[in-house]
């Protein structure tokens, strides 16, 4: 008669180590009768045996264990091969008797084998395809099923899905069927609603249409991000946030997005008086969020002063999406008379006179995902020679007269023109990262009175340095064939290209720009830059490039005010310090 007892495999199994050396099975002698199981403790063990295998052998289970025969026995140890023969992950279950022999201790570990795996099915996997994820099921078919295998597996899957932005994803419903199929069904976290809260103006629809997450997808973070810097970039909020509830659905989700709204409206009313136009009066309202619906309207009107004057107006619109694919489109209306003044490459006045220019333009676009983009623009433009007021009048005087050069450089001009824009910077208003690459190609022509091409390409990188600190880098070149207008040259000199030289201080049918900023915050809204400028416009193909070339350097400020950015910027160059003023963001 032999004392014994039986143990079960605890739930929560110790962390594994290396195993030792492989037991010997042998054959144990009679037991001895009436013994205690505190008896066995402190008595040494004599035999180690398996129980219940099928296709796994002994052996490979022994050499797991920390118990051999000739250690004492103790119950800690036995708890601990316990744990050790059930992490091994192919056991559903794991037991152990023991009882006292004359040769001293018997312990049997008795085991039940996982089935043997036939198939795998996964299920719900929508966003990720399955070759991907059954390359990251390690286990074998044809083999006893490994849990501890299936666990690392399920955690890949996982860890696959967040490394895509699916960061709800799980993989928590796993089935093993008596027949040895294991079935994943992978959960990917479905948006179950997506609900908009702080928007007193713009309309809800505006604001989810520009989100990448939808209702009815898996949720995904990096989609997230984007959706809130392209809610940023429409300029209409102040702040914006994400948040996450929970769903009426096992591992569904409710995305709540909020926001804080800022003024989108302008209104700004001013005049002037001079001896030769009188009273003027000017008026711009506008909305870059007209009515909440998302809609950019803007009226410019001047009134007042002399009859040739008078009237000046420009209308635009812009509707950013006509239809689901974000077909935007937009159009520009104006009659504007103003003075204006050619200068020679020193900055001398070569003639001022008013000149009238009225037209329109429509554009078409559309974008090809979040980053790339495809324009197309019909101009229609009149330039008039509306009268001289100093310096060379090209009317009347020589060499001006003889060649032509009113009916040469003013008239209709009538275009196509086709633009390609990458754009990866975190906010088109104030980046900080990012690139922006444009090209584009002007075909005029179409019944105009000039006939010429014009392709220009331009790049623009930003890096962030420091807390929030930024360098800015911008290169434009443009190539200009064909008859072109002096009105339609390229030009540079001024706040947008060359500072330190006078607005449109030169013009050609090639260009050649550059300009490197160091941007850094010296209080609230307001930004300073110390900056560098390089480029200059030209005719000729026998131009020297670096002998010709014109620098500028300086600093300057950007404000950001309730009638929107303002720039102040004072630039040096070899012709002596300008100050250059305007409204409207930088590059």
């Amino acid at each position: 008669m032999m004392l014994a007892a039986s143990w079960t495999v605890q739930a929560a199994p110790e962390e594994s180590t290396d195993p030792a050396a492989a037991a010997t099975v042998a054959t144990p002698a009679t037991p001895a009768p009436s013994a205690k199981p505190e008896d066995l403790i402190g008595k040494k063990v004599a035999f180690i045996e398996v129980a219940g295998t099928v296709n796994i052998k002994p052996e490979t289970i022994l050499a797991v264990t920390r118990l051999k025969p000739g250690d004492e026995w103790t119950p800690d140890k036995v708890r601990q091969d316990l744990r050790l023969i059930y992490e091994m992950g192919t056991f559903a279950d794991v037991t152990a008797d023991f009882a006292a022999i004359p040769e001293g201790v018997k312990v049997i570990y008795n085991v039940k084998e996982n089935p043997v795996l036939k198939g795998i099915v996964l299920q719900g996997n929508n966003k990720l395809p399955k070759d991907k994820l059954m390359k990251l099921m390690t286990v074998k078919t044809g083999e006893v099923l490994n849990s501890k295998t299936v666990a690392a597996n399920l955690r890949a899957i996982e860890e696959s899905y967040k490394a895509e932005g699916y960061i709800l994803a799980k993989t928590g419903d796993v089935n093993f069927s008596p027949d040895g199929i294991l079935t994943v069904r992978i959960n990917e976290g479905i948006v179950e609603d997506i609900v908009v809260k702080g928007n007193t103006k713009s309309k809800a629809h505006v604001i989810t249409r520009e989100m990448r997450t939808k209702i009815g997808q898996p949720f995904n973070a990096k989609d997230a991000r984007v959706s809130m810097q392209k809610l940023y970039n429409l300029a209409y909020f102040e702040d914006v946030n994400l948040k996450l509830l929970p769903g009426k659905q096992p591992g569904g989700t409710v995305l709540e997005v909020s926001v804080v709204e800022q003024k989108t409206g302008t209104f700004s009313i001013g005049g002037g008086y001079s001896a030769s136009d009188g009273l003027i009066g000017i008026i711009n309202v506008g909305d870059k969020n007209f009515r909440g619906t998302g809609d950019d309207v803007n009226i410019h009107w001047e009134f007042g002063g002399k009859a040739s004057t008078a009237g000046n107006y420009s209308v635009s619109f812009r509707r950013p999406w006509l239809d689901r694919k974000q077909t935007s489109f937009g159009f520009t209306f104006y009659n504007m008379i103003n003075q204006y003044t050619d200068f020679d490459s020193g900055g001398n006045e070569v003639s001022t006179y008013d000149r009238r220019y009225r037209g329109f333009d429509f554009t078409f676009g559309r974008p090809v995902n979040d980053k790339l983009s495809h324009y197309i623009t019909l101009k229609n433009r009149w330039d008039d020679y509306k009268g001289w007021i100093s310096g060379k009048n090209y009317e009347t005087d020589e060499p001006y007269k003889s060649e032509n050069y009113i009916q040469n450089n003013f008239g209709l001009t009538r275009s196509v023109i086709i633009s390609r824009v990458l754009d990866t910077r975190d906010s088109n208003t104030n980046p900080s990262e990012g690139v922006r690459y444009s090209l584009s190609a002007e075909v005029a022509g179409l019944g105009g009175d000039f006939s010429f091409n014009k392709y220009t390409a331009e790049g623009r990188r930003y890096w962030k340095v420091g807390k929030s600190q930024v360098i800015a880098v911008r290169g434009m070149y443009g190539y200009g064939t064909g008859h072109i207008p002096e009105m339609q040259k390229y030009m540079a000199g001024g706040i947008d290209t060359l500072r330190g030289y006078r607005d449109d201080q030169f013009k050609g049918n090639r260009l050649f720009a550059t300009t490197m900023e160091y941007r850094f915050p010296v209080a609230k809204r307001v930004m300073a830059s110390l900056f560098t400028d390089v480029g200059n416009a030209w005719d000729s193909d026998s131009f020297e490039f670096l002998k010709d070339l014109k620098f500028g350097y300086g600093l300057g400020i950007r404000i950001v005010t309730p009638f929107g950015p303002l720039r102040l910027d004072y630039g040096f160059s070899n012709q002596g310090g300008r100050t250059h003023f305007s409204f409207g963001g930088q590059f």
